[in-house]
């Protein structure tokens, strides 16, 4: 069986992301000064025409994995804009009364959980009540019986529990099952030492447990459990009104029942109750509500100046997208994989796509449930899919998703504006050009330009130049990488010419490196 929601035009012209929520603490504002000279970026704005000519197709692969993986359903969302701009669903939410999925269906998230766990952390750190550097044994008096696996191992930081650097060994799926414990019985886990799989911070290990410990540091340093904390820290100025961890409180009629898939048959799994492991992988929400996360996470790029939003600083949610230093190779999910480079960051793994740039994602699998995320910030948007079948988490379709948007064009990417400098800079460097003689930069020129190379030698290469690709419209726009630098390409009689400039560190800034060559066909 089969149910299909798609939001109207003129739903999602009313649908709006947490741009409008209220300010921060003026003390939190005032932090955020801004640089003398700094890359301002303009918003990215993806095609939302294009998202919507691209919908048919990223529906079908998702209805193709819904039917192919055996879940009983499946939601999927495109969050562009600040907003849910696409969502649909498929299958049903339960099997005895056979209710269709829909948008407001409750779905359980599993690990994807950690973001929430991970923001709740910084949060803390931002008003001063804890540091990422100090030992978690600081917070979680009972690590201080801890024995580490070797003389020369550094006590486990905070930040080591929230990049997965712990040396506590991978725990799927034992550490799923501890969901229910009771803080009591976490406690009474937590004074039985246990063994370490190799030193803190020279390793990547996915760790529930470290996530788990990262629920009792919110706890012990709030003073509140910890999902009171982040439902009225983070979900709550979201708009999330039907997230949060006890999934038991949720109205049964639209609730997601869990199934597994075995002997060629659907079997329910048991509704486990909330409890202390819940940090690491116990939310519930739905697609209205979760989509309000993912814009409110792409809202933390680019970095720009105006009024910050609540629950956190847009340069908190840029940090929690900063990676280990343990980072990987990995071939992307989905049909068309390629080679990526990945580090597990703060409840977020960053990879470098050759096609997508810098995304940020991380999958879900628990009893009952799978479920996968991933950002695309560079361009504004984001996927999430929910199924109730157990580890079917659907990261493959996501990443499939994306790459048909990508191929579709509907992702264009955020531009640098041009600074003073740098479009001064280029104007020198098109003089430079045109006269053959870099002294026609003036006082642009850093102490180390003529230094590297001689102004004779500048001569000679600017004529070979000019001899084989001949005049050049240099009046073409120079494209910023960044306040102090620009690549461009221009337009010349016998080709282009390609090339970059790079400002110094200094006030006033002068061209430290200048570079031309003529474009290879």
């Amino acid at each position: 069986m089969e149910g299909r929601v798609a939001l109207s035009a003129a739903q999602l012209m009313r649908r709006r992301g947490p741009a409008g929520i209220g300010r921060v603490p003026i003390g939190k504002a005032l932090a955020a000064l801004a640089l003398l000279i700094a890359p301002v970026a303009s918003a990215a704005q993806p095609d939302l025409a294009k998202i919507a000519a691209a919908a048919p197709v990223i529906d079908k692969v998702f209805a193709d994995y819904q039917l192919d993986s055996h879940a009983p359903g499946l939601v999927y969302g495109i969050v562009a804009d600040g907003r849910l701009i696409h969502v649909r669903s498929f299958g049903v939410q339960e099997l005895a009364q056979w209710r269709p999925v829909t948008p407001d269906t409750v779905f359980r998230i599993a690990s994807m959980s950690k973001a929430f766990t991970a923001l709740a952390i910084l949060t803390l750190r931002d008003e001063g009540k804890l540091s990422l550097d100090a030992p978690a044994e600081t917070y979680v008096p009972e690590l201080r019986s801890w024995r580490y696996p070797v003389g020369d191992s550094r006590k486990i930081r905070v930040r080591d529990l929230l990049n997965h650097t712990s040396g506590l060994v991978t725990d799927d799926p034992w550490g799923d099952r501890q969901q229910v414990l009771s803080e009591a019985e976490f406690t009474a886990l937590l004074r039985r030492p246990p063994p370490f799989t190799r030193a803190p911070g020279t390793a990547f290990e996915y760790s529930n447990y470290g996530y788990a410990l990262l629920g009792r540091i919110i706890a012990n340093v709030s003073g509140q459990p910890f999902d009171r904390y982040i439902q009225n820290t983070i979900m709550r100025p979201l708009g999330m009104a039907s997230s949060g961890y006890e999934v038991r409180n949720s109205p049964l009629e639209r609730r997601a029942i869990g199934y597994r898939w075995e002997n060629n048959r659907w079997s329910e799994e048991p509704t486990m109750r909330h409890g202390a492991f819940g940090s690491m992988g116990g939310v519930h929400t739905t697609s209205n509500d979760y989509a309000k996360w993912i814009a409110f996470l792409l809202s933390g790029w680019p970095a720009r100046d105006g009024p910050a939003t609540e629950p956190a600083l847009r340069s908190t949610v840029r940090e929690m997208a900063e990676g280990s230093n343990h980072s990987r190779l990995r071939q992307r999910f989905g049909k068309s994989p390629v080679t990526q480079t990945a580090a597990y960051a703060m409840g977020l793994i960053q990879a470098q796509d050759p096609d997508l740039g810098n995304t940020l994602s991380h999958g879900g699998g628990y009893p009952g449930y799978g479920s996968h995320m991933m950002l695309m910030p560079e361009h504004g948007v984001g996927i999430f899919v929910f199924t109730n079948r157990t580890y079917t988490g659907g990261s493959g379709p996501a990443w499939d998703a994306a790459v048909a948007l990508h191929r579709a064009g509907a992702m264009l990417g955020s531009k640098l504006a041009v600074s003073a400098e740098l479009a001064a800079a280029y104007r020198a460097a098109g003089a430079v050009y045109r006269t053959g003689d870099v002294t026609a930069a003036g006082n642009l020129l850093a102490m180390n330009f003529l230094l590297d190379r001689s102004r004779e030698n500048w001569r000679g290469e600017l004529g070979k130049l000019r001899q084989e690709a001949g005049e050049c419209d240099t009046a073409s726009p120079v494209s910023a990488t960044g306040a102090l630098a620009g690549t461009f390409t221009w337009r010349c009689t016998h080709g282009r010419i390609k090339g970059n400039v790079l400002l110094a560190p200094t006030t006033p800034a002068g061209i430290q490196a200048l570079r031309m060559s003529v474009a290879t066909p």
